[in-house]
């Protein structure tokens, strides 16, 4: 094939989720440590989902197919992987997106652009990853073709070096030689890079419907609004408007006059921002029937939602739709209890997330919608979602987003425990949660899934351990003995507080033993203890 047209791309593009997702339990368990916590397959997986969600099929120009399907992506990233997985994506779409049918040599072009992007979407890039597999496929293939070579002759040249390259990453990084596995953001793209040339040689049917991954949804109670109801907050109102050039000049459409004009219309919490000819709004209103009547006349919607807000939608009151006020504060928690601590703790909103379930860019956004204020403080409480909030916080520009880095919920146990309206200095507030975050010792006791030797600590499958500042710390017999081998291994005397946070899988007769024990091995230390419910880890700690 010497152009790859609309067609042929939307396949591949099928291709590459569809041999994702297959691939998707073995790449999650591509984990450095022996824990039932790897998500780079699911992640990765969602995230391209969000992609194919974005593209029509019927679609005659490459160009817009791929320009659909990068601005799905880059909503639906997940975790790290599926964050960089977005920006290569952009950097792809920025040489194509003009282009009817591809060359070979404007697909070489377009990825190396892709390289260009993903690296500097990470502060720090980290060779041996998905930045590397990636960026040595795209220079070995761009670099051994020609004006004669076949969009064939670039994929094969890609997969052949981007499998070689994966291979490597083991010799990049040690601490995947001595756990004994190759990187999974890597192995999660030559598993796309794969199915795009499967699809493309056509060993691989993308004829049949791919079902997507559905999100559990909360159930709404219609009884809250009944027969005797008068309306009181009205109507969340959300919806995507294609521009139309039959109704208006897409390219110079300015979003301020409709701002201006929806609240006229007596419209609150708006939100609206223009991404190519494609505008989303988030609006609260009385009379959703005039804001869409009045939108329409601009182009056509893609996609339309209007909920009672006297209905609650969220599954909880408290995370409700609120007038803009000076501060929110958006987390990110994993268990009923870490919830319901971090809403008890001065949480405007809290997303159901954290390990194996990472939030993607667009839940960020949407969170910041519906909870938006003049600054809104983020904390994300996991590394895996760090970009992706961070990527949320630059998309966004109805507030002043303040990404806090906390890395587990320990630390934004500690982060949000400062928190005060009484600061208005925001910039000093952002300065006092995050140093309260780095000065938390964290702690996560699990079980190993399988034998591996990690930094000199033997650990076989049964085990438990004690996972401590990205290093094994202990391993034990029982999650008890993990949790009181920790402590050992610290110098007590610089910590005052000892906060237990309580997993699934803890009975109350366990959680008595431990508490006890600390409590006599560490008198002089203050100990709290909540039942947090999270999955995973048995007992999360947070030294202060």
């Amino acid at each position: 094939m010497n152009r790859l047209d609309a067609k042929m791309l939307g396949s591949m593009l099928i291709g590459a989720t569809e041999n994702l997702r297959r691939s998707s339990s073995e790449i999650n368990n591509l984990n450095v440590f022996p824990v039932p916590d790897g998500d780079t397959g699911t992640n990765m997986t969602m995230t391209l989902e969000g992609g194919l969600a974005e593209i029509d099929r019927e679609c005659d120009h490459a160009g817009q197919v791929i320009k659909d399907f990068a601005h799905g992506v880059l909503l639906g990233a997940r975790g790290n992987s599926g964050v960089i997985l977005s920006q290569i994506f952009a950097g792809i779409k920025n040489g194509l997106f003009d282009k009817a049918d591809f060359s070979a040599i404007d697909i070489a072009e377009a990825y190396k652009l892709g390289v260009t992007k993903s690296y500097a979407a990470v502060k720090n890039p980290t060779e041996g990853t998905i930045l590397t597999v990636f960026r040595e496929a795209t220079e070995y293939a761009a670099s051994h073709i020609n004006t004669d070579s076949t969009v064939e002759d670039f994929f094969k040249l890609h997969i052949e070096e981007a499998r070689r390259s994966l291979a490597r990453t083991k010799e990049i990084l040690p601490v995947l030689m001595e756990a004994d596995v190759v990187d999974s953001g890597g192995a999660g793209y030559l598993a796309i890079a794969t199915g795009m040339y499967l699809a493309l040689t056509g060993e691989l049917d993308t004829s049949s419907p791919m079902v997507f991954s559905k999100e559990e949804k909360h159930k709404v109670d219609l009884d809250l609004f009944t027969r005797d109801s008068v309306l009181e907050f009205g109507y969340c109102t959300e919806f995507l408007l294609r521009l139309t050039t039959a109704k208006c000049n897409p390219d110079l459409f300015d979003i301020t006059p409709l701002i201006d004009k929806l609240t006229e219309m007596g419209g609150e919490s708006i939100v609206a921002y223009k991404d190519g000819d494609i505008v989303k709004v988030h609006v609260h209103t009385f009379t959703p029937g005039d804001v869409l009547s009045y939108c329409q006349s601009f182009g056509e919607f893609l996609t339309l939602k209007i909920e009672n807000m006297s209905l609650d939608h969220t599954g909880d009151a408290r995370g409700k739709d609120k007038e803009r006020e000076k501060l929110s504060v958006i987390t990110v928690a994993s268990g009923e209890g870490m919830s319901a601590l971090f809403y008890d703790m001065g949480a405007t909103y809290v997303i159901n997330g954290g390990q194996t379930l990472n939030p993607s860019t667009e839940d960020f956004i949407n969170a910041f919608e519906k909870n938006c204020a003049e600054d809104i403080i983020v904390l994300p409480n996991n590394k895996n979602i760090l970009l992706a909030a961070n990527q949320a916080g630059e998309m966004y520009k109805e507030a002043r987003v303040h990404i806090i880095p906390t890395k587990s919920m320990m630390q934004g146990y500690g982060a949000i425990s400062v928190i005060t309206p009484g600061i208005t200095d925001i910039d000093v507030l952002c300065d006092n949660v995050t140093r309260a975050a780095n000065d938390v010792l964290g702690c996560e006791v699990t079980r190993a899934v399988r034998d591996v030797t990690i930094n000199g600590k033997s650990v076989k499958r049964g085990d438990y351990i004690a996972i401590s500042d990205g290093e094994i710390v202990s391993v034990e017999d029982t999650k008890e003995a993990a949790v009181m081998s920790m402590l050992d291994s610290v110098d007590m005397d610089d910590y005052e507080l000892i906060t237990l946070f309580v997993g699934k899988g803890v009975t109350p007769g366990d959680r008595v033993h431990l508490t006890e024990a600390i409590e006599e091995e560490y008198p002089d230390c203050e100990l709290t203890v909540y039942e947090g419910g999270q999955d995973v880890y048995y007992y999360l700690l947070a030294l202060e």
